[in-house]
């Protein structure tokens, strides 16, 4: 599938720019931008952001997509690199002048790229970027994606409620943003619900040997362990949890970066037992989000992930900014997105004043076995 191919630069932006031209619409698209991460070792992320993209830009165009013309989108591949999105959304901005873009895939990329647009005022719509502060960059930035400050809370009451976790070990990330923060929120939470902490310890992101701080946490008998990473590193903890032989009973509660099937694939049955909160998940029963997954399979060979489904629906909400704004103008697509409203495979959606998501009552609980995420029962 083109989706799984490694990605350079040149031919991601050709391949968007080009993409899905619908038969009687006019031949100049409406091209927006995305920074993704599509090579490298985090590109699971970009590359299932990138098949929700295409799914929805498929839909678009088939029903007259916008402005009397395809909706077309130039990809830009950071590989996971600040500086790359740096200069990606430069590029977009200053050579393919896109009135809007979506993106980047992870919130450190954001931090650094975000004030790069809304200097240019240029409106970039995060759907992966959940640390604290994204929003705050400027008037220019928005998100789709639930912050970790709305779906950590929810995952750790579960935890203590339902499976009776009084004392957890942490660990999380140093070096990137996105797990530093979830560390931020998953502290505070940890405090306010009471739950003890006997131990934090930390890593960097390219680690890959856990068991130093896995024999630590082993020897004081926690609960559960909380673990706020990126897919790679999760995975590793994970298995390493294994090798060390932890019991079956000590959980790992993960973040957002561990809400993906990868940590299935990548782990195999050390996964097993591993909780996050979500948005959205497969198993979903209302018909809208049931097509969504049957659709995505069919065209990828692969279930969907929260990735994918909230890249899916923000290219909707995207498509209706720029319908309501009459023009593909920065200023009024940037207006108009405060106004949307839509119905999605992820529920309703409405943007805050603070261009967050408004919504954040439909938050659940899911559980990894044999591969794939189900409601923790």
């Amino acid at each position: 599938m083109i989706a799984r191919r490694q990605f350079n630069l040149l031919t991601a932006a050709a391949f968007g720019a080009l993409s899905f031209a619908a038969p009687g619409l006019a031949a100049d698209p409406v091209t927006i931008g995305a920074v993704e991460i599509l090579t490298g070792p985090n590109n699971k992320y970009g590359l299932a952001i990138k098949n929700g993209f295409d799914l929805a830009l498929e839909e678009v165009n088939k029903a007259g997509g916008v402005l009397g013309a395809p909706l077309s989108i130039a990809y830009e591949d950071t590989a996971g690199n600040k500086d790359q999105a740096i200069n990606a959304v430069r590029n977009l901005i200053g050579t393919k002048n896109v009135p809007l873009i979506l993106g980047p895939t992870l919130s450190n990329e954001m931090f650094a790229a975000g004030p790069v647009a809304n200097q240019r005022k240029i409106p970039i719509v995060g759907t992966s970027t959940t640390a604290n502060g994204i929003t705050a960059i400027g008037p220019y930035v928005f998100r789709t994606s639930l912050p970790e400050a709305d779906v950590v809370p929810v995952t750790l009451k579960t935890a203590r409620d339902k499976l009776g976790v009084k004392k957890v070990a942490v660990m999380y990330g140093n070096d990137d943003a996105f797990t530093k923060s979830g560390y931020d929120v998953m502290k505070a939470a940890l405090e306010k619900l009471g739950i003890e902490t006997v131990a934090t310890e930390t890593f960097g992101g390219k680690d890959t040997d856990f068991s130093a701080q896995l024999t630590k946490i082993k020897a004081l008998n926690p609960d559960a362990i909380v673990v706020s990473a990126l897919v790679e590193a999760g995975s590793g903890i994970l298995l390493a949890k294994k090798a060390l032989g932890f019991p079956a009973k000590v959980r790992v509660i993960g973040g957002n970066g561990l809400n993906a099937p990868k940590i299935g694939e990548i782990a195999g049955d050390a996964a097993d037992g591993t909780i996050v909160g979500s948005p959205w998940f497969i198993g979903k029963p209302d018909p809208a989000n049931q097509r969504f997954v049957t659709t995505y399979k069919a065209k990828y060979g692969a279930d969907p992930d929260q990735f994918a489904a909230q890249a899916y629906d923000t290219l909707f909400i995207v498509a209706d900014a720029i319908k309501a704004a009459g023009a593909a103008d920065p200023e009024k697509i940037k207006d108009a997105l405060g106004k949307v409203k839509r119905t999605g495979v992820l529920g309703s959606f409405a943007f805050t004043a603070d261009r967050d998501p408004a919504d954040t009552t439909g938050v659940v609980v899911i559980e990894m076995k044999d591969g794939r995420f189900g409601l923790l029962p």
